[in-house]
């Protein structure tokens, strides 16, 4: 199996070829719903992140939703 080296909050994480951006916040443990995700910087819906393939050398982050009006 081919693993890709990718950044997860800031920590080196090495994860397999092909994993969706879904998978990867899957396997972290905290609740999909709970914060929003961005990959080198461009933030990524909820409904995308099944699609949205991670590369070699990406920067994942999951951060606070900020809402308010």
């Amino acid at each position: 199996m081919t693993t890709i080296n990718i950044t997860f909050n800031g920590e080196a994480r090495q994860v397999p070829g092909g994993c969706t951006l879904a998978e990867l916040l899957e396997a972290s443990g905290q609740p999909a719903t709970s914060f929003a995700s961005a990959v080198n910087g461009e933030f990524v819906a909820r409904d995308a992140r099944a699609q949205t393939l991670l590369a070699e050398g990406d920067a994942v982050f999951t951060f606070q939703a900020i809402t308010g009006g």
